[in-house]
Order: C-alpha cells, then sequence, then structure tokens
C-alpha cells in the first residue's frame, strides 16, 4: 500500500480511499489517547444520579406507597386513633 501519493488529501484502507487527511488522523488519534489517559487518571465515574427509567420507577413507587398510606390513615380504626390523638392535644392546650 503506497501512500506516498494520497499524503494530506486521502489515505488507503480496507474500505478503500477515505477524504481524511493523514495529519487529521493524528490528530484524531492523540485526542483518544488524551480521553483515554484522563479517563483513566479520573478513575470510573460514580453513579450520583438516577437515569430517566430509575425516576419512572421511584415514581411508580412513591406513587404506590402514597395509595397505600392514604388507605391505612383513612381506615377506621386509624382514623379514630387520629382523631382522639388530635382531640387530646387539643384539650391539653385549653
Amino acid at each position: 500500500m503506497n501512500l506516498s501519493n494520497n499524503v494530506g488529501t486521502s489515505h488507503q484502507s480496507a474500505f478503500g480511499r477515505h477524504p481524511v487527511g493523514m495529519a487529521r488522523l493524528g490528530r484524531a488519534a492523540a485526542r483518544c489517547r488524551l480521553r483515554i489517559r484522563r479517563t483513566a487518571l479520573r478513575g470510573p465515574r460514580s453513579d450520583a444520579g438516577m437515569s430517566t427509567a430509575e425516576y419512572a420507577v421511584g415514581t411508580i413507587a412513591a406513587c404506590g406507597f402514597a395509595a397505600v398510606l392514604y388507605k391505612v390513615l383513612t381506615s377506621g380504626p386509624v382514623s379514630e386513633a387520629l382523631q382522639q390523638l388530635v382531640e387530646r392535644a387539643l384539650d391539653a392546650a385549653s
């Protein structure tokens, strides 16, 4: 493969000629090496945030928990107990 005639205008690969200069290929390779080195120095990324799917699951779980809590708090025995608690608190304040 003779690239001496194509220097600066294109390069030959297994897939044919590509209109990419050899200098651009060198710069792209250098950027790739820098990105790899930066990533290696920085270490693995932390999973501090949630993705969209995790937000959806979290929202559904929160809605389910709220529905269960509402049913428990509006049930007969719990509602009576809360009402008595509030009445005792108001009686103690006066």
